[in-house]
């Protein structure tokens, strides 16, 4: 059985960061990539909140760039999914594509989460083209224009109020009839005079051939439908972070998140070590899921070398 040094599990932001910090510590990372190499910024045209990229950049252009960095320092970077672990004993055994077993020394698990869409031809179709599960990083590009946003929880809110400040009017589309959201967010969304909130409404379609030009609804009480005039619509209905296979053995919150010590990724097993969107549900960005890969591959330098020296001593 393969023995690794520092084992990475997922790509994206997070999984190369750490991938570079771990090959020039000489820490010998050996990463599988994973179902989606690079990440959810592999389905993002444009980047323009990353720093070093003055003009922004593509997403996949990105993710490359971050790959062949990663490689230039020794990476072994590989395609696979881990499928199965057993973190019951040190060192730990993950077991790739359900067939080839390795042990790690130490894990970087940068796995990430996966936004939830709504399961409908027309979102996967114009994904990219005015389609989006992310407000903060998309949102700029609809300054001065009309957008829809679905979901009624604490993040659709905080979402809908960031596009209020930048957009002239925001669609808000509810399912249910009335919001899930905390008390103050509900009011803060309801008290700003730019965003129209639709209850007890579905989306049915969303129109547009090769961009978005607006959202067919439908009114789940009467039947009605209504077309609306919109140039972006953004999914709001939540994450899920891709944390299955570690249950079990790592520490998680009630959705699934893993759970860190404060100011660490370190989890509650020794020598394995969270970045990225899989253990952050409140950013959710590509630059601090690279910061958390950053500090993810310091501390796994830190374990192997306390390792190291209690194999010296004894």
């Amino acid at each position: 059985m393969e023995t690794i040094k520092t084992l990475i599990i997922g790509s994206g932001p997070a999984g190369y960061t750490a991938a570079i910090y771990a090959a020039r510590a000489n820490l010998k990372p050996v990463m599988y990539t994973g179902p989606e190499p690079g990440g959810q910024l592999m389905t993002t045209n444009d980047v323009e909140n990353f720093p070093g990229y003055p003009d922004g950049i593509m997403g996949p252009h990105l993710m490359e760039d971050l790959k062949k960095q990663a490689t230039r320092f020794g990476t072994d970077i590989r395609m696979g999914i881990a499928t199965a672990v057993d973190f019951s004993i040190y060192p730990y055994i993950v077991t790739i594509d359900e067939e080839k077993r390795v042990i790690a020394e130490s894990i970087i698990i940068s796995t990430g989460a996966s936004a939830k869409w709504l399961g409908i031809p027309s979102e996967k179709r114009l994904n990219g083209g005015g389609v989006s599960a992310c407000a903060v990083c998309d949102g700029f590009f609809y300054r001065g224009r009309e957008v829809a946003i679905v979901g009624g929880g604490d993040t659709a809110c905080e979402e809908a109020l960031y596009l209020s400040k930048l957009t002239t009017k925001v669609h808000m589309i509810v399912r249910k009839n009335q919001l899930r959201a905390s008390k103050i967010m509900q009011e803060r969304v309801k008290k700003t005079a730019n965003i129209e909130i639709y209850y007890n409404a579905d989306t049915e379609e969303i129109l547009g051939d090769a961009e978005v030009t607006g959202v067919r609804i439908k009114d789940t009480i009467t039947g009605l439908t209504q077309d609306i005039a919109v140039e972006g619509f953004f999914v709001a209905i939540g994450h899920k972070p891709n944390s299955d296979i570690f249950k079990g053995y790592i520490d998680m919150d009630e959705q699934g998140y893993i759970m860190t010590t404060p100011g660490s990724t370190k989890t509650n097993l020794e020598g394995i070590f969270a970045c990225g969107d899989v253990q952050d549900k409140n950013f959710r960005q590509a630059i601090t899921a690279a910061g958390t890969g950053c500090m993810a591959a310091l501390e796994a330098e830190r374990h192997l070398a306390a390792k190291e020296l209690e194999l010296a001593i004894q």
